[in-house]
């Protein structure tokens, strides 16, 4: 258990940056609010009826799809980029659930194209409320890398050149350790 103790330590700053802020971070904000706006048309649709909603909730899902394959590569970037990242059991959860939330609003999308009203009811609601479900568990798992972890926040002291320091881990099959 020692060797998983020393691998927490090992550098969790945001390698995949603007000006210091990690882009995965910044871009993960509008798919979010645009599959909880794709729910919103889907129900204002159900209850109203009105062909507005039904187009909103198309472009929304759409942008929602778009923005979030953008978010998924930076947040990609950023976990194959680090390895005090890779090491954590959350950041593979928080991906898995993330590429689960993009498959939903993908297909969600993708069967809005062709009629947007036909597609709300049954499978588009459903779909909607599934994306809401996945942005709950991935939000969890990113919130407990943010929050719990620290990873991506910038620490005082943290300079940039800094050379992480590298965790004393075990040889793989007869290897010498780094």
């Amino acid at each position: 258990m020692a060797k998983l103790d020393e691998a927490r330590n090992v550098g969790v700053g945001s390698r995949i940056a603007l000006a210091g802020h990690p882009i995965h971070a910044m871009l993960v904000t509008f798919p979010i609010a645009l599959v909880v706006a794709t729910l919103g048309g889907d129900v204002l649709w159900w209850l109203t009826a009105d062909p507005f909603f039904a187009r909103v909730s198309l472009w929304t899902s759409g942008w929602g799809f778009g923005l979030g394959v953008l978010s998924g590569l930076a947040g990609t970037a950023e976990l194959l980029a680090g390895p005090g990242i890779r090491r954590r059991p959350e950041s593979w959860t928080h991906a898995v659930a993330a590429m689960m939330l993009l498959a939903t609003i993908g297909a969600n999308w993708g069967m809005r194209l062709f009629d947007a009203q036909a597609a709300v009811l049954p499978w588009g609601l459903v779909l909607s409320l599934g994306g809401l479900v996945f942005v709950g568990l991935a939000g969890w798992q990113g919130g407990k890398l943010v929050f719990e972890h620290q990873v991506g926040v910038m620490i005082e002291g943290d300079e940039e050149g800094e050379e992480e320091p590298q965790p004393d881990l075990p040889a793989v099959l007869g290897t010498p350790a780094p």
